[in-house]
């Protein structure tokens, strides 16, 4: 939609969690993660986009004693979603939302999910992925099925 709305359901719902929260902020990035650019130094390695995230009973038990973004993730995360998918929809920097995640997670307001990267580097799931998008039909009607 062009009104900044997420798209509705197909019931003409809006779903649950799905709709961005308000406007881009205009703090910058370095200001909400105190000039950090990377999770901490005990976690070794950035958290991947595709690492799924969803509030805890303690999380959401604490949401009014957050900060303005921490209290939006945890928010957002009542339902299970990916990093990628709340930067997004909160309209943050990757970047800030892995730093955030992972302090939240750390906090125990956040259970983070980290998927195998042995699945993810599966040449297979994208071969897989390719094929299904290439038999969309594009808007003629026509399938795509050449490489």
């Amino acid at each position: 939609m062009t009104d900044g709305r997420a798209p509705a359901g197909e019931d003409g719902t809006q779903r649950p969690g799905q709709a961005p929260v308000g406007p881009a902020s205009a703090v910058r990035p370095f200001l909400v993660t105190a000039g950090r650019v990377a999770p901490t130094a005990a976690v070794g390695r950035p958290v991947p986009v595709e690492t799924q995230v969803v509030a805890t009973a303690e999380g959401l038990a604490v949401l009014d004693s957050l900060s303005f973004e921490q209290h939006d993730i945890v928010a957002a995360c009542r339902v299970p979603q990916s990093i990628a998918e709340l930067a997004a929809r909160l309209r943050l920097h990757l970047n800030v939302v892995r730093v955030l995640a992972e302090d939240l997670r750390a906090a125990g307001h956040l259970a983070v999910h980290v998927p195998d990267s042995g699945v993810t580097h599966d040449a297979t799931v994208l071969r897989r992925v390719i094929d299904a998008l290439r038999a969309i039909p594009d808007s003629r009607g026509a399938v795509r099925d050449t490489d």
